[in-house]
């Protein structure tokens, strides 16, 4: 919290000492005692912090995951934020045209890690929708605190704070049971939390299983004869539904936490397996993730500050396979045995931070971060196959990642119109990797690359530097200006420094973009360095409760933005072989959002009118193409109406036509659309009941952000067999939604 630039009591004191007249006022005491004051009741409107996120409130939230089992999804109303297509459980986060390693994403205070070529497992996909207590979205120039390691946004995810027992009321108990369905796909779950608390220690579970069929388009958008083959059959796939789009997911976690005055530690443990996830915009389908966190911290209040530290530690197994709508022939024999592969991370931090509370204008922020990760990724050879036998392809071998960072921010409130924020924070990112294998030694396939790379220098050390400044001015209640400068620095990933081979069929297994395309990595890239420009207008009523506008801009220069250029020659109209290179890039655009409460008196009750429109473009200022996933002009509008325990809204999303794209990758353009979405709620203190209807009018439309249609049939060759080259992955038609949560 933000420091008041003076403290009340003082000013009232100097305030009495300055004027004779008041004092003048005041009654004698009698010699024996001391002069009695009147009481002195100074108001002053509390400053806001300047590292401010944007996320959903607690009661959108609780709608919103009525709606989704994709945790990335509740940002959806967040300006600027949009969501790339990828599994059911599994978006992507685009912010202001940024994506996947460029943001920092962190879960319940860990920096977690896709550990996939394919990025099927992303940070915030640990983290289900039903658990989720809080997320925001951090943008702009964002404060070396919450930054590290990215060159975008920062998006914090936290499951619910443990709850504990009023003074004096002995002992808690209580929980909550909630089961959904989705009639697009036959979504359907099942989620529960039980807690017990005393005043100073607090047990907490929470759990749940979910699961969903294909989803199905609101037209036919290929042959209805097309098929695929699974492990029992032939299993024709219908003309509307969208291939690879099932999932199944199970999860546990158990928590506990102890507190004493102002001093909590927490211990939290976590399991979930997902056994099965469909990627219609991948060559292959998650086969099984089984993920294990433990997460440890504290948190405490001094006399000078609050100190916050964290250790984690979070393993991942996860095997990638063909899923049943992918399964294919090779030649005249079926593949039975598919083409495993397979990873195993291991993730270890630690963090401590320091708020220092240095007067009533200054606070300190010091803190360290340290971050072990290691990677095995492995493809097991194939029987009957010669091209993928006799050898273990080792993709990352011992791939290693371990980084240290320090900062310092310092953050000054001058006087009730004028704040500023200033930060410091130097990184280090150690990198290397193991010799490694191709299924066989022949040259052509997989020998001489191989060979080349191991006979290559492969640690890297990169030294980056961040810097933050921000200032903002409130020249009264309902009216305030922010701008703000940061330079900003991400290194490679494992998987963009040590891929190796340049053999069609690998290149093809890494691609966390969800283009189709092949891609090689380049030990020599460096690190990204952002420098982005940001500013705001914040116009409101003085209490923030009748009316608002915001008006954000940005601008950001990448240098050595890690983009693809043509491994040989790259055709139109299919699928290429791409090599990571450096390059710059230019991204600018403008985020607007604003609501208005309208009284619509004692029949109909407060309604709200909300909406956002947001805008960005990104160029690579070398070849002067378009980058890759970003998101055209659009706008969400809703009108929502509460009275009593219901809630009712009426939401409109429209999304222009996508014609600005990345060349080089073949990127597909999409037409524009219009969504009505309806929904309505019923909440009480023992149960809560979510009704709704997605793509109410059943629009057929591609999500700009979805990629290529890869989702049956051949999907390994370059022409795209399992369905015509150049079909988007449609996004889902017409849905009717239902949830029910009972408290106790």
């Amino acid at each position: 919290m933000t420091a008041l630039p003076f403290q009340p009591r003082r000013l009232a004191l100097l305030l009495l000492s300055s004027c004779p007249a008041l004092l003048a006022t005041v009654p004698a005491r009698a010699a024996e005692g001391p002069a009695a004051l009147p009481e002195v009741e100074v108001k002053a409107t509390r400053l806001r912090p300047l590292a401010e996120g944007a996320g959903p409130t607690s009661a959108r939230l609780a709608g919103l995951k009525a709606t989704t089992s994709d945790t990335a999804a509740l940002l959806q109303d967040v300006p600027g934020v949009a969501l790339a297509g990828a599994g059911g459980l599994s978006s992507l986060p685009v912010v202001r045209g940024l994506a996947d390693d460029r943001n920092r994403v962190q879960v319940d205070g860990m920096d977690l890690i896709s550990a996939c070529g394919n990025h099927m497992n992303p940070p915030l996909s640990y983290l289900e929708s039903f658990r989720v207590g809080a997320i925001q979205v951090f943008t702009g120039a964002v404060p070396v605190s919450l930054g590290g390691d990215s060159i975008g946004a920062t998006v914090v995810a936290e499951s619910a704070p443990p709850p504990f027992a009023a003074p004096g009321e002995g002992t808690v108990a209580g929980g909550a049971l909630g089961a959904f369905y989705r009639s697009n796909g036959a979504a359907r779950g099942v989620q529960g939390e039980a807690h017990w608390a005393s005043e100073r220690l607090s047990v907490r579970y929470a759990g749940g299983v979910s699961t969903s069929d294909n989803l199905r388009a609101a037209k036919d958008f290929k042959p209805a004869t097309q098929a695929t083959w699974t492990r029992s059959g032939t299993h024709p796939l219908d003309a509307n539904e969208i291939g690879s789009t099932a999932y199944t997911l199970r999860s546990h976690s158990l928590g506990f936490a102890l507190r004493s005055g102002e001093h909590m530690a927490d211990l939290k443990v976590s399991v979930q397996e997902i056994p099965r996830q469909g990627f219609p915009n991948q060559h292959m389908d998650m086969t099984d993730n089984h993920s294990t966190q433990v997460n440890l911290g504290y948190t405490g209040s001094y006399a000078w500050g609050s100190l916050q530290a964290r250790l984690y530690n979070e393993e991942t197994r996860h095997r990638m396979d063909f899923g049943d709508d992918k399964l294919y022939w090779y030649g005249s024999a079926r593949n039975v045995a598919g083409m495993p592969m397979e990873t195993h991370g291991v993730n270890t931090g630690a963090r401590v931070r320091a708020d220092v509370n240095l007067n009533e204008r200054d606070i300190l922020r010091v803190g360290s971060e340290y971050q072990r990760y290691h990677l095995n990724d492995w493809w097991p050879p194939v029987a009957n196959a010669m091209m993928m036998s006799p050898n273990t392809f080792q993709n990352l071998h011992n791939g290693q990642r371990d980084r240290m960072d320090v900062f310092a921010e310092w953050e000054a409130a001058w006087s009730p119109r004028w704040q500023t924020l200033a930060g410091l924070r130097s990184s280090t990112v150690r990198m290397d990797a193991d010799p490694v294998q191709g299924y066989n030694t022949m040259a052509m396939m997989y020998g001489a690359d191989a060979a080349r790379f191991n006979a290559a220098s492969r640690a890297r050390t990169d030294h980056n530097l961040d810097a933050t400044l921000l200032a903002r001015f409130t020249p009264d209640a309902g009216r305030s200006f922010d701008a703000g400068y940061a330079r900003k620095t991400r290194s490679p990933s494992l998987y963009e420094r040590y891929t190796w081979s340049t053999n069609g069929m690998a290149m093809t297994m890494n691609n966390w973009v969800n283009d189709g395309n092949g891609y090689v990595g380049s030990i020599d890239l460096a690190p990204e360095v952002a420098h982005t420009l940001s500013a705001s207008a914040d116009l409101h009523d003085a209490g923030q409760a009748r009316w608002g506008v915001k008006l954000q801009s940005f601008y950001t220069y990448v240098n050595n933005y890690i983009n693809a250029r043509c491994l040989t020659s790259c055709p139109p109209n299919q699928f290429n072989y791409l090599r990571l290179v450096n390059t710059d890039a230019r991204l600018y655009g403008a985020d607007l959002s604003g609501y208005r409460v309208l009284d619509g008196g004692e029949t109909l009750g407060p309604i709200t009118g909300r909406g956002t429109l947001a805008y960005v473009h990104g160029k690579d200022t070398h070849s002067d193409d378009g980058l890759y996933n970003q998101m055209p002009l659009n706008a969400r509008l809703s009108l929502e109406q509460k009275h009593g325990p219901w809630t009712t809204a009426v939401e409109e999303v429209l999304v222009g036509a996508k014609r600005a794209v990345s060349q080089v990758r073949n990127e597909i353009a999409t037409g524009g659309y219009a969504l009505l979405n309806l929904r309505s709620s019923y909440d009480t203190r023992h149960y809560r009941v979510d009704l709704g209807l997605e793509n109410a009018l059943n629009r057929f439309y591609a999500s700009p952000l979805g990629g290529a249609y890869i989702g049956q049939g051949t999907t390994m060759s370059l022409n795209g067999a399992g369905a015509p080259y150049g079909i988007a992955v449609p996004s889902m038609g017409r849905s009717v939604y239902v949830a029910l949560t009972v408290r106790y």
